[in-house]
């Protein structure tokens, strides 16, 4: 079996949690390409905030959820997503009654490229 081509799962994926009630698995953490399923309770959401490098691309599986920035919101739900450049100013937020779960792609990761802002 080539160890290249190998099946990725939830179950076995890296958790991680974020915020106070959010969490996500790292299906691909690799320093040129992250894949990352997350989950945001109803209510939830996470800080505004840009990153200089990276590019992603967010893709809603199930749920609804709003991507905010400057200067619109854009509501998205299952089967949509929305690319979000490097250096554009974001916000993920579910503002709906049941939780949302999504896929975010980053290229290159965002890991140490994320810069918070005041709400």
């Amino acid at each position: 079996m080539n160890p290249i081509a190998q099946a990725t799962s939830i179950a076995t994926a890296q958790h991680y949690q974020w915020g106070e009630v959010c969490d996500g698995r790292h299906l691909l953490k690799e320093a040129d390409l992250s894949v990352i399923q997350e989950r945001v309770p109803a209510g939830a959401g996470e800080a505004r905030h840009y990153h200089s490098r990276a590019r992603q691309f967010f893709y809603i599986l199930s749920g609804e959820a709003r991507m905010e920035f400057d200067d619109q919101a854009l509501p998205l739900c299952a089967g949509q997503g929305v690319h979000v450049p490097p250096g554009v100013v974001h916000r993920f937020a579910n503002q709906s009654d049941a939780e949302v779960v999504f896929l975010v792609i980053s290229s290159p990761s965002t890991a140490g490229d994320r810069t918070n802002l005041a709400a």
